[in-house]
């Protein structure tokens, strides 16, 4: 939970890398372009979204490491 705006993070998924940091998300109801540039994200990484912006890389389940 953010402690500016007491809002919440969105799971999400990346789609698609654009130029200048940003990327293509789909957040299980549509798709939107959100900015990557704190985060190493790639296309298939689950990331977490606060207002437009990535915020952290969710690491991959054990099982699907292998």
């Amino acid at each position: 939970m953010c402690i500016t705006c007491s809002d919440t993070a969105v799971e999400v998924t990346v789609v698609e890398l654009l130029d200048l940091g940003f990327a293509v998300v789909d957040t299980g109801s549509g798709r939107e372009e959100v900015s990557v540039a704190l985060v190493s994200a790639g296309v298939g990484d689950r990331i977490l979204v606060h207002a437009g912006e990535a915020i952290a890389r969710l690491e991959k389940p054990q099982s699907a490491r292998r």
